[in-house]
């Protein structure tokens, strides 16, 4: 929770996201991004880091921005691992 936001931030929510890598391990150090998706606390979420795109997805063309969550993952299906049929 940020109790002072920059204006184009009102009404958003902001979450601190954890990059992880295919199996779920850390591999980056963790950044705020604002929330467009309704994330939870533990989503596996994408995200959108690059300015101008961030900006778009939320909607906000001048906001000050350059991370935004943009979708919960509900499953993820491992390629290189084989499965039983």
């Amino acid at each position: 929770m940020a109790t002072v936001k920059t204006g184009s931030h009102h009404g958003c929510k902001l979450m601190v996201v954890e990059p992880v890598d295919e199996r779920g391990n850390s591999c980056g150090d963790p950044f705020i991004a604002v929330d467009c998706s309704h994330a939870g606390e533990g989503d596996l979420v994408l995200v959108v880091e690059e300015g101008g795109s961030a900006r778009e997805a939320m909607k906000r063309p001048d906001a000050a921005v350059d991370a935004v969550i943009v979708g919960v993952v509900d499953r993820f299906d491992d390629a290189s691992r084989p499965t039983l049929e």
